[in-house]
């Protein structure tokens, strides 16, 4: 028996991961809002998140640019788009360099696929900084964050087969929630089995890219409740109408550009999804605060860390309602206080 016992134990320990580990909280006490991390990894994740070292400042003053066919970066000076461009290319076409998008023998010519790529990417980066600013924040984006150094992002990109039909979450549907605040289904609410297969993979695929688990952003004694919610959620939120406002926009439009080779099955150019930024860790390479040294990526005058102007400018105020379908409106949840039960009283002497 005690041989039985030992082997059970063994087997449990067995299942159990090694290395210590560290517990962060970041939402309400009590309710389990909390990331658990494995010391072990740290130095392994810390070593794949390192941000470049900038480029040093453009020499001042210099001429506003007067280049052959520069349609983006027309309000920076012309040392300034000499910057940014080697840092692209560091950034996306080490190897190859400069002939990666360019014909040497004429830079103005957009005969090369990866140019005019290029721009459209040059574009989608400097609206996401300047419009989703309540999701990115004071750390932006730049090329490096998705492509890391290829000229092809390495995570995350995808396009639709038959059993993709949860990533369009991505691209084209807002109705995430299928969790019902009523036992009954409702006419309104038709979430289907299908449908919470999709949103349960979509969930996880969120949690594997930002290196989380569930109560990073949400609060598990409530699901659906905005309110009980830690801020990632909010910051969740953004990041969602983000990746599917520059798939649709900025790059779904790229299927007429790119070669057949680089199209889906269903010709449709590839797409991105959270983990081809954050790859593994909740704020992409730790947080560095990359783009605030290069001016042409800013879409602005100036670099500031901004707010919720992507919501605000688009009428959303009660998070309440946000990717949900109607009966699906989570409750206001008062708090919750303890209450200290009575002292005993104690008995009298000679009492029964």
């Amino acid at each position: 028996m005690k041989r039985v016992l030992g082997v059970i134990v063994l087997a449990t320990l067995a299942a159990c991961e090694p290395g210590t580990k560290d517990t962060v909280q970041v939402g309400y006490r009590g309710v389990a809002q909390e990331i658990n991390y494995d010391r072990s990894s740290q130095k392994e994740i810390a070593a794949a998140n390192v941000a470049p070292a900038p480029l040093p400042p453009a020499s001042e003053p210099s001429p506003p640019v007067k280049w052959q066919n520069v349609q983006v970066l027309t309000d920076v000076s012309a040392n300034e788009m000499t910057r940014t461009m080697i840092a692209m290319t560091n950034w996306v076409s080490p190897k190859q360099g400069c002939n990666y998008c360019h014909n040497p023998a004429n830079f103005a010519s957009d005969e090369k696929y990866t140019k005019v790529t290029a721009r459209r990417m040059l574009e989608m980066t400097r609206y996401v900084n300047s419009e989703y600013k309540a999701h990115v924040q004071g750390t932006g984006v730049t090329c490096y964050s998705c492509h890391r150094g290829n000229n092809i992002p390495q995570y995350g990109v995808w396009s639709f087969t038959d059993a993709d039909q949860w990533r369009r979450a991505y691209l084209d549907r807002s109705d995430i929630r299928v969790q019902s605040i009523s036992v009954k289904p409702t006419p309104v609410n038709r979430s289907s089995v299908k449908q919470t297969e999709n949103t349960y993979a979509l969930m996880m695929n969120v949690s594997s890219a930002l290196g989380v688990n569930c109560t990073f952003c949400h609060n598990s004694r409530a699901w659906a409740s905005w309110q009980n919610a830690p801020p990632a959620r909010i910051t969740s939120l953004y990041g969602f109408r983000m990746v599917r406002d520059i798939n649709s926009t900025y790059i779904a439009s790229l299927n007429t550009v790119l070669p057949p080779n680089r199209l889906g099955v269903h010709k449709d150019a590839p797409k991105v999804s959270c983990i081809t930024c954050h790859q593994g860790v909740n704020k992409p390479l730790l947080g560095a605060q990359m783009v605030k040294d290069y001016p042409a990526l800013w879409g602005a005058p100036t670099w500031t860390r901004g707010g919720p102007s992507d919501t605000v400018s688009r009428g959303y105020t009660d998070f309440r309602e946000a990717d949900s379908t109607t009966s699906d409106r989570a409750p206001i949840l008062r708090p919750e206080f303890a209450r200290p039960l009575p002292a005993p009283v104690p008995p009298k002497s000679g009492g029964n």
